[in-house]
């Protein structure tokens, strides 16, 4: 790896201002004069999904703590921070629907402390659109007065109100991440992922340009199958009967989906936290002592829960998304625009729909996969939501 910079892809502007930022942080470390206005406390990073706003994150961190100042990749500073081992770079990811105050609380006064091996300290908080109200207040007093050597790196899809709070944007400064191009995204793919160049392409092509996606769908057989299950969807309701068939597949999908991803780790969680507590020692005296392990084990299963909630979610929405590229895909064959679409490789079952629906009743099907995501968010059951929004589709 050239330097930490090169997992970024397609975003020089973005790679520009950041690394300008980290020279500059650099010799603000060696006491030197730097660029004023180069660098600064707090930064949001925005972006559309697969973007790559918590890549540009962890890397504009690792940069920040390199030893030479430049990202070099191979310094102890960079190559901890990517890995998440670095003990001056705080990463947020949250597991659950939120990020609770308490949680931030601690984080807050945890940052407020000076380096103790790096440069800085350094907060990356992913998804930042999730925190609670009470979350992001804790978390203004700190970006408020923050303290000499700590920054801030928020990720969010925009900077909207609803997404990050006014208050707390104003005091950011703003990296907007752009959708990366097919070209790149299959060249990653190739050289970094060992991809036949023709799956690559075509994944790349197919991916929306969400980089993880295209990986996915690179290296993962099922999730191929998945998205191909997903877009028989909008041919295949001739049946009243297919609408409930429908919606299962996709409850299902996403179910499966989150039970696969979480298993294996939900397991290792337990059986590494028994053996911290003494959970599973024999002999007189461990009655306290598993008692003890057994109530950190449940509310470990309630954080998992949670996790495994989102990842059903998270799921769902990728299908959903899935299902809206494939109705957008029609509205843009129909008017004849030579706009590329979204799913490429299904536009012979693109046409058909154009010919057979008008672009009313196209247009009326994307609002319901729309709202689908939006009652979602809202807490809806999924399975509600999805069963009224395949009536929807079928109906159009």
């Amino acid at each position: 790896m050239s330097s930490v910079w090169s997992q970024l892809v397609g975003q020089e502007p973005a790679v520009e201002m950041l690394s300008s930022a980290a020279a500059a942080a650099a010799r603000i470390v060696a006491g030197e004069p730097a660029l004023s206005g180069a660098m600064t406390h707090a930064w949001l990073l925005t972006g559309p999904p697969g973007s790559g706003r918590s890549v540009a994150a962890r890397t504009f961190a690792a940069a920040l703590q390199c030893l030479t100042g430049t990202g070099c990749g191979e310094c102890p500073g960079c190559r901890t921070a990517l890995h998440g081992t670095h003990a001056d770079v705080r990463l947020v990811v949250p597991e659950g629907l939120s990020i609770s105050v308490a949680e931030m609380r601690a984080l807050v006064q945890t940052a407020a402390r000076r380096p103790t091996t790096g440069r800085w300290q350094v907060v990356v908080i992913e998804d930042a659109d999730r925190l609670t109200e009470g979350a992001s207040n804790a978390l203004l007093k700190a970006v408020e007065e923050p303290p000499k050597r700590t920054v801030f790196l928020l990720c969010a899809h925009s900077e909207h109100p609803e997404d990050v709070s006014v208050t707390i944007r104003s005091r950011c400064r703003l990296v907007n991440l752009r959708t990366s191009p097919p070209e790149a995204i299959a060249r990653v793919l190739v050289e970094r992922d060992g991809v036949d160049a023709e799956l690559a392409g075509w994944a790349a092509s197919v991916c929306g340009g969400h980089i993880g996606r295209a990986r996915r769908l690179a290296t993962d057989e099922s999730s191929r199958k998945r998205r191909e299950a997903v877009l028989r969807i909008p041919l295949g309701l001739s049946r009243p009967a297919d609408v409930f068939a429908c919606a299962d597949e996709l409850i299902n999908a996403a179910e499966g989906d989150a039970t696969e991803a979480s298993k294996a780790r939900d397991e290792a969680e337990k059986a590494e936290l028994r053996t911290a507590m003494g959970g599973d020692a024999t002999g007189k005296g461990v009655a306290a002592a598993k008692r003890a392990a057994e109530a950190a084990v449940k509310a470990l299963e309630k954080r998992q829960k949670s996790r495994a909630t989102r990842t059903q979610r998270d799921t769902l929405d990728l299908a959903l998304v899935d299902l809206a590229g494939f109705y957008r895909d029609v509205l843009v064959t129909a008017s004849g625009a030579k706009a590329v679409l979204t799913h490429p490789d299904h536009a012979s079952q693109v046409a058909t729909a154009a010919r057979q629906w008008t672009a009313e009743s196209t247009l009326r099907r994307l609002e319901a996969v729309l709202a689908c995501r939006e009652a979602i968010l809202w807490n809806v059951k999924p399975r509600i939501a999805v069963e009224a929004m395949v009536t929807a589709l079928r109906h159009g």
